[in-house]
Formats: structure tokens, sequence, C-alpha cells
């Protein structure tokens, strides 16, 4: 029987600590928090998207960062592994729109629960509130870990499931990319990802609290695009956020780093041009004495109608029957195309997740072990890993976690 410390008690940490211990290992779990899956009590605004039901090919399309690493993982423990395991554990789940995962009560605490019987099960030994200083070795392969109270803790293999740097409250503070640098791993650049996006132009910050569903957004750099995409956007006071703008940071953060990039909304993606500027002379025919700021109501919400006007720079006060072909090109421009300046994302308080990590070349995909340290495995969110929206990084957690824990 193998003594094994899992340093993390998040998903990855939990679901490698249950792997170990049903392999027949002496399993411990070091979490600094006062409780387990502290993180995961908050995600997906607290009722847990915890996976995706999509085909695992379709899962591994939607990986940013390093996709093939993840087939040993994701085939090994997949995304109908997980959905089996959680509901035998005594928590039904249910599918949603995009093939998100959920808890059928909609409460992440039930995720929680489910997992935390599973390590009683198994007879997990969970050790919170204990922090871990340092990772032991004898020069060549991992002896265990010292705590941050000072205790020594003997190990043959330590499995380091900390986290990234993402709501640093939940306890990702980057302990993970500490330890590995300090035994001769690379980390990655970091930078927040699935975050909100900062732009340039005052009135966006006007429009503060406004949701756009239904719109598409493109980003540019030059004539590049970076990324393109239909769905919901919402205003901000910094700039713009929503299911949509997330998505985009993961695609964009990189080459954002750089310089600002473009964000262009179509408003009516459903309507070419041609289509656009019928439905104007149209709407303009009906009312032909109607000031033009008050003729864009029903293509608009009121705020944004107002924000179109504005931006057109056509007379308020002209009526709509005096309005140029020129001037309705305009409208029709703004609405296909509103042009946004992004210069930067919000910090790691408002991230999802962390983009970079532990470089994972230096791992082996089969078994989640350092290629550097024998005894030392990884999983989560500490490797350079990650996607988008809709359940597939915590499936990033659950696959590599469990392949590290049957792999000890």
């Amino acid at each position: 029987m193998k003594r094994i410390a899992v340093i993390g008690g998040g998903a990855a940490g939990m679901i490698a600590a249950y792997a170990a211990a049903a392999n027949g290992n002496q399993v411990t779990v070091f979490e600094k928090n006062e409780k387990l899956g502290k993180k995961l009590f908050i995600t997906g605004k607290g009722r847990c998207n915890v996976t995706n039901a999509a085909d695992m090919e379709e899962c591994m399309k939607q990986v940013v960062s390093n996709p093939r690493f993840l087939y040993s993982a994701f085939y090994t423990f997949s995304n109908q592994s997980l959905i089996d395991l959680i509901e035998e554990a005594g928590c039904p789940l249910k599918t949603e729109r995009g093939q998100r995962v959920f808890p059928q009560s909609d409460k992440s605490s039930d995720i929680i629960a489910a997992l935390t019987r599973l390590l009683q099960q198994k007879q997990v030994n969970v050790r919170l509130r204990t922090g871990v200083k340092s990772l032991r070795t004898d020069g060549e392969r991992v002896t265990g870990l010292v705590t941050e109270r000072g205790e020594t803790v003997a190990a043959d293999a330590v499995i380091v499931a900390t986290g990234g740097l993402s709501y640093p409250s939940t306890g990702s503070t980057g302990d993970g990319y500490r330890f590995a640098k300090s035994l001769g791993h690379e980390v990655t650049e970091l930078r927040p990802a699935l975050v909100p996006l900062v732009c340039r132009e005052e009135w966006a910050k006007e429009l503060q609290g406004l949701s756009l569903k239904n719109v598409s957004v493109r980003v540019t750099d030059g004539k590049k695009t970076l990324y393109q995409e239909f769905g919901e956007l919402l205003f901000t006071h910094f700039g713009v956020s929503g299911p949509l703008i997330l998505s985009a940071s993961s695609k964009i953060c990189r080459k954002l780093a750089e310089k600002p990039l473009s964000l262009s909304i179509d408003l009516k993606p459903a309507l070419t041009m041609e289509q656009l500027d019928a439905r104007l002379l149209r709407d303009f025919e009906q009312e032909k004495n109607r000031q033009f700021k008050n003729s864009l109501s029903q293509l608009y919400p009121a705020r944004l109608a107002d924000m179109i006007v504005r931006l057109s720079e056509i007379e308020p006060e002209k009526p709509v029957n005096s309005i140029s072909r020129e001037e309705r090109a305009r409208i029709v421009c703004l609405t296909k195309n509103l042009p946004l300046t992004i210069t930067g994302t919000r910090d790691y308080n408002e991230a999802i997740i962390t983009q970079g990590g532990i470089r994972v070349r230096e791992i082996d995909p089969s078994t989640m072990e350092s290629k550097l340290v024998p005894g030392l495995f990884f999983a989560g969110e500490v490797l350079d890993l990650d996607a988008m929206t809709g359940g597939f990084n915590l499936q990033i957690a659950w696959s590599t976690g469990y392949l590290a824990g049957i792999s000890v």
C-alpha cells in the first residue's frame, strides 16, 4: 500500500484522491481552505456546470491550449465516466442547452457532497486548513512534503492539484507553480482567461448593464480574424462581458498582451445589409414626420437606439423622410459593425480560469507524472491546459485528476 499525498481539494484533487484510494492506496488530501471544493462551489454562478455531454472529439475541439496532450486523459476518464460516477454517488444530473451538464438541484454543493461521500467511502484522510509549504525529494524522486506549520509528511507519490491564479479568494494563489519551479519545471506565461474585456470607448461604459442576445461578435488583428461567434453580450462599467466575450478572451488574450485589438458587434446578424436598409426604409416610410432620434425603437433597445443616434452623427431632430441614402448607409454600417477597441482584460479576481501553467512537454500525458521528478504528478488547472466555457475546463480537471490518481 503506497502513501499518496494530494495537494489541493478542488475538482482535480478530489477525483485524484478518489481514484488513488480506489486502487488500494493510503491517500491524504491537504487543503488550505476550511472546506473542500471552494472554487467548485461558485462555478456556473453556484450551479456548477460539471462537464459537457458532447462526444469527446467535440470536447477536444473546445480545448484552447495543448488539446493533443489530453487524448489519454479524456479517453481514460470521459465525460460519461464522470456523469456515471457522480450519479452513482447520489447526485442526479441534467443536460441543458449547449450540452452543459448540471446537478438537477442546481446546487453546486450537491456535487461537492457527492465527491465528499466518495472520498469517505474510500477512507481518504482529508486535512483541512493545512497549506503546503514545499515538496521534499531525495535528489531523485519525491519523498513527501512540508506543511506550512513545519510538519514533514512522508509520501511515495505526490499529486499537485492546486489550481491556477483565478479567483484567488478560493485559495488559487499559484502554489503549484512555485512547487513545480523549485523542482526544475518550466511554467509558461500566465494570464487571466475566460475573463471580461476592457474597452477604450467611453460610450460602451455608458451602456453598463445592457445585455444583448442573438448578436455576433468578431475580434480582429488588422485583417486577420481571431474570433467570431454568435450569442450573448453584456456592456459593463469597463467594457464588455457575457458568454461571447468570455469565450473570445481565451482565444485572443495572447495577442492582446502585445497590442489592442478591434471588436465588431453585428447587432442584426440575421439580416444582410440590403435587408436592413430595406427595413429602415419601411420603418421611415410608415412615420415620415417622426424625428430621427425617436425612429429606431423598433430595431434596438431604447438605450442602444439613443447611442446609435449619437454615433451616427445624424442630426437627432431631423425628420426621417429627409434622411439621405448615405446617412441610412451609416446606420446600417453601425448596426452590422458596431466598432470597439479592446485594450486589455480584467484581472484574476474576475477570470474563470488561468491560461498558461506547467509546460506539458515535461509531463507524461499517459500518466500525468513529471518527466523530471519520479513520483511527482500534476493535474488540473496548474498545467498549461485551458478550454472554452461550457464545462470543458472542469472535464480537463476530472480527466487529468483521475489519470494521475490511477497512475500513482
